[in-house]
């Protein structure tokens, strides 16, 4: 772990030159001490970034690398707390800055002066540490830049966005097994197991019962019980017993630790004789053979052959290779650790991906080197745990917190790429690269620890890129203990909470009690709440320790007031409130000046306070409001009042959602920085000054424009051209005909059209866009007849919604050859199945919602008339509502 602690204080250093350099103008009189200790920062970091390369360290080196980190943490303090105090002196009213600049208040005057003795204190204890090193003879070893590791990282990152994912190694036994048993004949509920690796150690009987309706509506496109969150066991068994009734269904519970979780959770699983089947992944035997009282199999994952486990290893660790084959001169050595993962799959992908970035022998050598040692001198660790760590370690110095953030989210959590992103930038993880945004080189380091199996992707948009990641159960726990030990972070769970100052970041993910309980912590500069329906919507007050603070996300918390210490938190670059039942915003939010991120998206906030133009600093206003008839509506999404000043804001590139007005309207042409922009309430006299601001928005990767209610007619012919790269386009409301500039989306990869009634058909402006993944067209177009008859070659995703007159669907062959998805829904008219449906080889999804009865029979039952022409499809799915209005879902496949 000694590696680990070099890094970590490398990445600390470097925020610490750059925050010296950044507030030099602002620190004044503080000059000498802080250039003083920034040339020692600048030489100690060298010598870090040498040492990670070096691998394991000696106690002495160790030692050092503690101390400097200890010192880093007191000199971000010392700057952090100067700063606030400067803050909170310059925001007072002008009677109070006229004293300030004119006799230099004695308070400040203190603090100035209390600060310099503090960074000469550790001026002193550098030069002493210093000495010790060359007493002790620690000695550099010569490295590689960073700034030209980061470009090198960044241009390969852009180029993996279209790689897929590897194909199973010497699982295809297992995978028919499993099959088999899903498909058998039997009829009764059965049970399977699959036992292998897994360390998930916790659960709630009642969330896990919550987790499983939300999961079961949600399939079926129903809404949730409104009361779900309050539902106590008896209710939620309750609810899952009349859901089910009758259906079949399947069911996967990840990494069982305990017996009990099918005794608790069988009373709410209704067997009706419909072949439902429930599988179980753990780590525990006993588990597996335990009495389910139904009829079940055990299957037990085993290790990688040698030929499988070899294949599986050289897939990662030579996947650069077009071949994919090892190199005559490192056979040796990779046969070599190959052997040491014992066939364990995830050991094979982790070592494989941590050494595919390395060609020369000395390199493995390195590594092979480094894994001996730890299985010699490290004997209470596992195997497995050790080969994990070896890919932390073999990770570049500015990933290495990057990564220990995601260990700081609840087990199990999807993580979003752009909310990882801008955590990131917040907590200034992200390196200043010449010529790249903050975004794209964080965009890199993301595709970076994907590309080394550190985080798995759950979910990729159309174009490739990953939306969302998961960070395995065992990479967590190891990564947890680094946490720990490093002061990166603490957890704050249904044990005792850790309360050592040094920790730097907290996680609450359980709460009996408010925040304020915890004091002690005032070194603290990330503060995330994981809380759920059961806590008390009178959390937050934050404690005064928590004064610094970068990083402030109570995303899904149920707060519904702000605490009045918020608008001091100067040191703040990111608030999250997304899904909090927050009303307003303080009216001196203008004193965050540092903030980046603010997202309250879903609150209950209708307008944004005037100050809101005070924060120059502002790079994402993120706003949206969702309606709670869902897409029922003409209005499905609404948009939150600002000031008309919001245009000052020059920093910003996320604008999402505003409400439009006449001065607005005016105004935000010259926001040309802009990537992404939603306007609602948008009018007709509009037109002229939105097409003039959207002209001006040459980065502009994603529009949504709305009308202000359905008799409004959407007019953006004015615009000559769209910006050229317009990823996502979303219009809603009338077009009297399709935009003529349509055809030059070029990159366009999302098309939405709602509410637009055309007349014209659109198909002929859009089958050719080379980009195109998804389309949408609900209540779009008014005709009788869809013909697909050319083009569409990369689109995914097509949904028809709400098209009342739609009679007939064509689909010529070869049209939409990659469609994985087609739902067809509230299309009444339409009788028959599309014309050619059968071209669609690769469709695995067809949803039929609230469509004509004589369409669900062309297709219900092995003997119905267009069965034949759907038989390549896995899943074909009926919704309907019932007389009570609730939806049902059937599975016709």
């Amino acid at each position: 772990m000694e590696t680990i602690k070099a890094s970590a204080v490398d990445l600390l250093i470097g925020k610490i030159v750059s925050a010296i350099e950044n507030e030099a103008s602002l620190i004044g009189g503080l000059s000498d001490e802080l250039d003083e200790i920034k040339q020692e920062f600048i030489s100690m970091r060298s010598f870090l970034q040498d040492v990670d390369k070096k691998g394991v360290l000696n106690q002495g080196e160790n030692a050092w690398v503690g101390n400097i980190r200890d010192l880093a943490n007191e000199v971000e303090d010392a700057i952090d707390e100067f700063m606030y105090h400067t803050n909170k002196q310059n925001n007072g009213g002008k009677f109070t800055r006229l004293l300030y600049q004119t006799i230099r208040l004695p308070k400040n005057l203190w603090v100035r002066h209390r600060t310099a003795t503090k960074l000469q204190k550790i001026n002193r204890k550098i030069k002493s540490i210093d000495e010790r090193r060359r007493r002790f003879a620690i000695e550099r070893i010569e490295g590689t830049s960073s700034v030209d590791d980061q470009k090198a990282m960044f241009n390969y990152a852009v180029s993996s966005f279209f790689i897929k994912e590897d194909k199973l190694v010497g699982l295809e036994d297992d995978n028919e097994l499993l099959v088999k048993w899903l498909t058998e004949e039997e009829q009764k509920c059965t049970v399977i197991s699959v036992v292998g690796m897994g360390v998930s150690q916790k659960y709630v009987v009642d969330d896990l019962l919550r987790r499983m309706i939300e999961e079961f509506y949600g399939a079926a496109k129903e809404t949730v019980p409104t009361n779900l969150n309050t539902m106590g066991f008896r209710e939620l068994v309750s609810t899952l017993l009349s859901y089910l009734g009758a259906k079949r269904y399947l069911i996967i519970l990840d990494d069982v630790w305990s017996s009990k979780l099918w005794e608790e959770i069988n009373v709410s699983l209704p067997d009706e004789g419909c072949g439902s089947r429930v599988i179980l992944t753990t780590r525990n035997e006993n588990i597996a053979s335990s009495s389910f009282g139904v009829k079940s199999h055990v299957h037990h994952v085993k290790p990688l052959g040698e030929k499988e486990a070899w294949e599986l290893f050289s897939l990662k660790a030579f996947s650069n290779n077009l071949v994919r084959l090892c190199p005559q001169e490192l056979q040796i050595l990779a046969r070599k650790l190959v052997d040491k993962c014992e066939g364990l799959p995830l050991a094979l992908v982790a070592l494989g991906s941590a050494m595919s970035s390395k060609k020369l022998v000395s390199e493995w050598q390195k590594v092979n080197n480094s894994l001996d040692f730890e299985l010699r001198n490290n004997p209470s660790l596992q195997k497995m745990k050790l080969i994990l760590l070896i890919s932390f370690n073999e990770l570049p110095y500015n990933l290495k917190h990057c990564f220990l953030y995601c260990c700081l989210f609840p087990e199990d959590f999807v993580l979003k790429r752009k909310r990882l992103i801008r955590l990131w930038m917040a907590e200034g993880f992200v390196e200043k690269v010449k010529g790249i945004t903050p975004e794209e080189v964080a965009d890199s380091y993301l595709m970076e620890l994907i590309h080394r199996n550190m985080l798995q992707v759950v979910k990729r948009n159309p174009s490739g890129r990953p939306k969302r990641c998961k960070l395995h159960d065992l990479l967590r726990e190891i990564s947890l203990s680094i946490v720990a030990a490093e002061n990166f972070g603490a957890l704050y769970d249904d044990e005792e909470a850790s309360k050592e100052s040094g920790a730097r970041r907290l996680s609450i993910q359980t709460i009996t009690e408010q925040i304020k309980s915890l004091n002690g912590m005032s070194k603290l500069r990330s503060l995330l709440v994981f809380i759920d329906y059961r806590i008390s919507p009178s959390l937050v007050t934050l404690p005064s320790g928590f004064r610094l603070l970068r990083v402030l996300d109570l995303q899904d918390a149920q707060v519904e007031k702000l605490p009045d210490e918020l608008v001091d938190l100067f040191n703040l670059r990111y608030l999250n409130l997304r899904r909090t039942r927050v009303k307003e915003l303080p009216k001196s939010i203008g004193r965050l000046s540092n903030l980046q991120t603010l997202d309250v998206a879903h609150t209950r906030i209708e307008v944004l306070p005037t100050g809101i133009t005070n924060l120059k600093n502002l790079r994402y206003l993120v706003m949206f409001r969702s309606s709670p008839h869902g897409t029922e509506g003409f209005e499905y999404y609404f948009g939150i009042r600002t000031p008309p000043n919001i245009y000052k804001l020059k920093n910003l590139q996320v604008l999402s959602c505003v409400e439009a007005g006449s001065d607005l309207m005016r105004r935000i042409r010259s926001m040309t920085q802009l990537t992404r922009f939603s306007i609602t309430k948008v009018r007709e006299a509009d037109e002229k000054d939105l097409c003039t601001a959207i002209q001006n928005m040459n980065l502009l990767r994603l529009l949504s424009v709305m009308v202000k209610d359905e008799a409004e007619t959407l007019r953006m012919d004015v615009l000559t051209a769209a910006p050229p790269h317009l990823k996502s386009l979303l219009l809603a409301g009338k077009l009297e005909r399709v935009p003529h500039w349509f055809q030059s989306l070029r990159s366009l990869v999302f098309l939405r059209l709602y509410w637009s009634r055309l007349t014209q058909d659109v198909f002929p402006f859009i089958q050719a866009l080379p980009c195109l993944g998804i389309l949408v067209l609900n209540n779009a177009y008014s005709g009788k007849e869809l013909l697909f008859d050319a083009g569409f070659q990369k689109l995914k995703f097509l949904s028809l919604a709400n098209l009342p007159q739609l009679k007939e669907i064509t689909i010529e062959r070869g049209v939409m050859p990659d469609l994985e998805q087609l739902i067809v829904e509230g299309c009444m008219e339409l009788k028959t199945l599309p014309h050619g449906i059968e071209y669609l080889t690769n469709l695995q999804t067809l949803d039929l919602a609230t469509v004509s009865s004589e369409l669900i029979h062309q297709i219900h039952g092995e003997q119905s008339v267009g069965r034949s022409k759907v038989r390549h499809i896995p899943n074909i799915h009926h919704y309907y509502k019932s007389a009570s209005e609730t939806w049902q879902f059937k599975n016709l496949s």
